[in-house]
């Protein structure tokens, strides 16, 4: 009996946690209003029922999510395919950029977001909708709406206001917030629409109207919010790399005894007549405290003003060459390539980074007098 009673609580507990699982995984757009699923199936192209119930609207949406929103990449041109590899950093395999199949795969490898992970993006949705406006799109959206961000009003106040104000003001103006109506894109003029289409590769729908724009817009928001966050991430990874070797060149133009001295202020134990190697080799494993509490803000500022300032002084160069989509992808690549250049890891660059080669002289100039500076004060 007590085998028995054992055996039927554990499937008890079983059934449960299925229910539980299956209760926490539910989909997105198993909350959406009608009118949103309606809106999604329009966006998509997927033709649906009219009249129809909840129920077969939602089916609807079921039958086509994966292939749109886990898989998208299915649905893909080549320019699509090759420009996602190209954000994620990844080079095309040589004699294959014009093969669907191969790109496809390509692809594949490097999708990491699980069905699961991209229902939960759906959730909030206020997350990323405004990651590719420009901050004219953000300042118009949110004085259109009486929103006043924090000062400055630089973009991230811009961006930050947008995000936290979203759904209060779809509930102001009677509209849905999960699958975004057009009224948020109400201060979007029809040729900035079709820019951004441009802009990321994607096709203007024929015949042209502004609802169809704004569709197409909004259903391909998500990739170009995921397409921003991997060329940050490649930004950053690259800015972080250049950072090592500037700390690295700081280390080596070190003497002996300024390095000895760093050593010494940090607490570095140093053998006794330890040789210029010995005392590079202990200086670069602790090359952190160049950026840390006791060599503070000078030498700080030496390790990330070729980051920062070479950042400001390209943006300044570049202004207006256009920073979002495919276009931002492209920009940062070439970011990154003029800075290797600089420190004479990569070849003279061209193209817009080249503009920006009389403005970074200044900001070289002034980390290598800062550099020289913190020499001095070793």
């Amino acid at each position: 009996m007590k085998l028995s009673f054992l055996s039927t609580l554990v499937v008890a507990l079983a059934a449960e946690t299925v229910v539980a699982s299956s209760w926490f995984s539910k989909a997105a757009y198993n909350k959406w209003h009608e009118t949103e699923l309606e809106r999604w199936l329009s966006d998509h192209d997927i033709p649906y029922p009219t009249p129809a119930d909840r129920k077969d609207l939602e089916n609807k949406v079921k039958e086509n999510w994966d292939k749109q929103v886990a898989a998208p990449y299915n649905s893909w041109d080549v320019n699509q395919l090759q420009a996602y590899l190209e954000s994620k950093g990844t080079d095309v395999k040589k004699g294959t950029e014009q093969n669907k199949d191969s790109l496809l795969a390509q692809v594949k490898q490097n999708w990491h977001e699980t069905e699961d992970q991209a229902s939960d993006a759906y959730n909030s949705v206020a997350d990323w909708i405004f990651d590719s406006w420009t901050e004219s799109q953000l300042k118009a959206f949110l004085d259109k709406h009486g929103v006043t961000p924090e000062q400055p009003r630089t973009r991230d106040n811009l961006l930050t206001a947008a995000r936290a104000n979203y759904h209060s003001l779809a509930t102001k103006l009677g509209e849905t917030a999960s699958y975004p109506g057009n009224w948020l894109y109400d201060t979007w003029s029809d040729s900035e629409l079709k820019a951004w289409l441009d802009e990321r590769g994607y096709s203007v729908p024929q015949p042209s109207t502004r609802d169809k724009v704004i569709a197409h817009v909004r259903r391909n928001s998500r990739m170009a919010s995921q397409q921003l966050a991997a060329a940050s991430a490649a930004m950053s990874a690259s800015a972080a790399a250049a950072q090592e070797t500037l700390s690295e060149q700081v280390l080596n133009a070190w003497s002996d005894s300024q390095l000895k001295k760093f050593c010494d202020e940090n607490d570095i134990p140093v053998p006794q007549g330890a040789q210029r190697n010995e005392l590079l080799a202990l200086a670069r494993k602790h090359r952190a405290r160049l950026t840390g509490d006791t060599v503070p803000d000078r030498a700080s500022s030496v390790v990330g003003a070729a980051t920062s300032s070479a950042g400001n002084e390209y943006a300044q160069a570049t202004e207006g060459a256009g920073m979002w989509g495919n276009a931002l992808v492209n920009q940062m690549g070439a970011y990154v390539g003029w800075v290797q250049e600089k420190l004479g890891l990569a070849p003279t660059p061209t193209g817009p980074e080249a503009s920006a080669k009389s403005a970074y002289a200044k900001a070289s100039s002034n980390v290598a007098n800062a550099a020289e500076s913190l020499k001095e004060e070793l």
